[in-house]
């Protein structure tokens, strides 16, 4: 997902936050399908069984994202590991995916970080969806590995890009 922009498609974070939830999934599909998944499309809804997108990258790598789209972004409730854990037990098994995400306008718990570290799960937390969403970066290159995070973004936790896309 590396070769970026030809479309120009960009969200700014209140963009983000304003949308409905459906609305939310497809605006996310669409940034995949901006950052080179073609076939990125929209599965959630009842019965999604954990994935609210699905996408191949150019490099034929199968993602699988959830996300948590909170109402009130970084002021309300935390994503916590009880919501990672239908991805964890979903996404390899049931969805096929060879990289988990789970995404959220919001932050995410020190539980949770420790929980996705464990089983090789990614988290794009409010300020990275915000460089994602913004065009900064390819959302490969966004898919931190999970420090703790409950207080912090996951830049101000420590985690540095390596100008790498992360290979699950």
């Amino acid at each position: 997902m590396g070769q970026v922009r030809a479309s120009g498609l960009r969200y700014a974070l209140g963009q983000l936050d304003g949308l409905h939830h459906r609305a939310f999934e497809f605006a996310v599909r669409d940034l995949m399908r901006r950052d080179g998944c073609t076939d990125a499309r929209q599965v959630g809804g009842r019965g999604d069984n954990g994935a609210d997108v699905k996408a191949t990258d150019p490099y034929g790598r199968r993602w699988v994202i959830q996300y948590k789209h909170k109402k009130d972004g970084w002021s309300g409730k935390p994503v916590g590991s009880s919501d990672l854990h239908v991805l964890n037990g979903t996404g390899r098994q049931i969805h096929d995916g060879d990289v988990l995400v789970m995404l959220t306008n919001g932050r995410i718990t020190a539980n949770a970080a420790d929980f996705a570290k464990s089983q090789r799960l990614h988290l794009v937390d409010r300020h990275l969806l915000a460089e994602w969403a913004g065009g900064s970066r390819p959302f490969g290159t966004c898919c931190a590995p999970s420090p703790r995070v409950a207080t912090k973004s996951l830049r101000e936790a420590g985690w540095k890009w390596t100008g790498r896309p992360f290979a699950g």
